[in-house]
């Protein structure tokens, strides 16, 4: 399965685009849309860039989301491929929500795993909160 177009405007809308390295809130040095692999104290990158690197960043999530050969629907995988590329793929692979969704819980189970994934640096953030919700969303949808 691939993300979809939604699914990726969601991860810019959710990352915003830096063209400057920075700390994200759990202290991680970041980059364009949320990328942070190889990312040094004062790079700077283009848009363009910035695309390129959120593309295989999320190449990456996909590939790692689909040897899982989990049964998905399109939603559902959008939901897991959002929370894999902002939690990672061993986060999500040593989770109750991986659990939750191999042994195929209810989804009132699994949406309510997802809500437990919103705190950085031991606080609860907005944003993580707003980002758990567009994924349940994805995941219970038709």
């Amino acid at each position: 399965m691939k993300a979809s177009d939604e699914c990726i405007s969601a991860i810019k809308d959710f990352e915003v685009l830096n063209l400057e390295a920075y700390r994200c809130p759990a202290n991680v040095l970041t980059i364009g849309y949320g990328h942070t692999q190889g990312v040094k104290v004062g790079q700077v990158i283009t848009e363009v860039q910035a695309d390129v690197l959120l593309k295989g960043d999320v190449l990456n999530v996909e590939n790692s989301l689909n040897k899982l050969n989990l049964d998905l629907t399109q939603g559902q995988f959008d939901a897991l491929v959002d929370f894999c590329f902002n939690l990672g793929i061993w986060k999500f692979l040593g989770s109750t929500l991986y659990r939750m969704i191999a042994i195929h819980a209810s989804d009132a189970n699994i949406t309510a795993q997802f809500r437990r994934w919103v705190y950085a640096g031991g606080k609860a953030l907005k944003g993580l909160q707003k980002r758990r919700e567009w994924e349940v969303q994805q995941w219970i949808k038709e």
